[in-house]
């Protein structure tokens, strides 16, 4: 059996439907699962706007202290630092998983997986790079941003079952318990930091730079989309197993992502048939509707930052009550 998960709040339902109907037509056989860091019964819902998907809640996987994760992290951060939690959640409650793999929400899977199964025969960990060549510009992204932000994009991780990756896994929770912020100034950007270190502390892990996986803002300066029949392609030859829409809203259409300035569709007609796609696929999974349902595991910003810094300063509660309330 091979898994594959996502990870959102009731806010990003739409974007997991997507994600997920499209792996029931490209890949009948892989079990989808979306990890909800949110909660349904605090909302009032229409259940039937929901697709028949295995709804997995952040507090059915017995993370331990998870109350410490919701006082540290923002609803990203939180959304991430989860990840290898469930990792391990999902290898020990399918003790027949071969394989767990995780998707951003906002990726549609065009293919069948085929050779990343393959992959993961002989690897224990397979990871994709933000970029394979440079970017040879001043726009923004740059490769500056990607040493910010990290070298490898976490919108997806591919692992087999293996001592190596359970020890993997085990690490990764240990380091996003409390190192999962978006803090550029200290090094740290989510997960995708620590993932770094993996090629050189664990074995068997894959830098797999296949064109069609991944594709995104970030690397569209090296890969040009086309539609040969219903296959989607790069550069006229390799399929697209799988592009991530990060950044992207249907109700900014024509802005590819908030995220960067370097990719328009004026100049970029090429990649406006797959952003119409998956806009259209959006509104039919109802993104209207999802998108202002409130996290409930997330604090307003104001005791975020108190939190945050009473942590480093260990002021004592009482001192500062009065500026919470002020």
């Amino acid at each position: 059996m091979t898994i594959a998960f996502t990870l959102c709040s009731v806010n990003y339902f739409a974007q997991a439907f997507t994600l997920g109907k499209s792996l029931q037509e490209s890949n009948p056989d892989i079990k989808y699962i979306i990890g909800l860091v949110d909660k349904l019964s605090t909302k009032t819902i229409e259940l039937s706007l929901i697709p028949d998907f295995e709804i997995l809640e952040v507090d059915k996987i017995e993370i331990s202290d998870f109350s410490a994760l919701c006082d540290r992290y923002d609803i990203t951060e939180l959304n991430t630092a989860v990840k290898p939690y469930y990792m391990k959640f999902l290898y020990e409650k399918y003790p027949t998983a071969k394989n767990v793999i995780y998707f951003d929400p906002d990726i549609i899977v065009f293919e069948p997986l085929i050779e990343l199964l393959s992959d993961l025969e002989k690897y224990n960990i397979v990871l994709t790079p933000h970029i394979t060549t440079p970017y040879n510009d001043d726009m923004w992204q740059n490769e500056e941003d990607v040493v910010n932000t990290g070298v490898y994009n976490l919108g997806f991780i591919a692992t087999s079952r293996s001592d190596e990756t359970l020890k993997f896994v085990k690490w990764w929770m240990d380091k996003l318990s409390d190192g999962a912020y978006i803090d550029l100034c200290n090094g740290l950007f989510t997960d995708q930091h620590w993932v770094e270190f993996a090629p050189a502390l664990f074995d068997g892990v894959m830098i797999n730079k296949y064109l069609g996986y991944n594709v995104a803002y970030w690397n569209l300066h090296e890969r040009f989309i086309s539609k040969k029949e219903k296959t989607w392609l790069v550069n006229d030859t390799i399929a697209i197993r799988f592009f991530h829409f990060s950044g992207y809203s249907p109700f900014k259409p024509e802005v590819v992502s908030k995220y960067q300035n370097r990719i328009n569709f004026s100049e970029r007609p090429d990649i406006l048939p797959i952003f119409d796609l998956y806009k259209d696929s959006l509104l039919k999974n109802n993104q209207k509707y999802w998108q202002d349902f409130k996290c409930d595991y997330v604090k307003p910003p104001k005791i975020k930052r108190f939190l945050r810094v009473r942590k480093y300063l260990k002021l004592p509660f009482e001192k500062i009550a009065n500026w919470i309330e002020s």
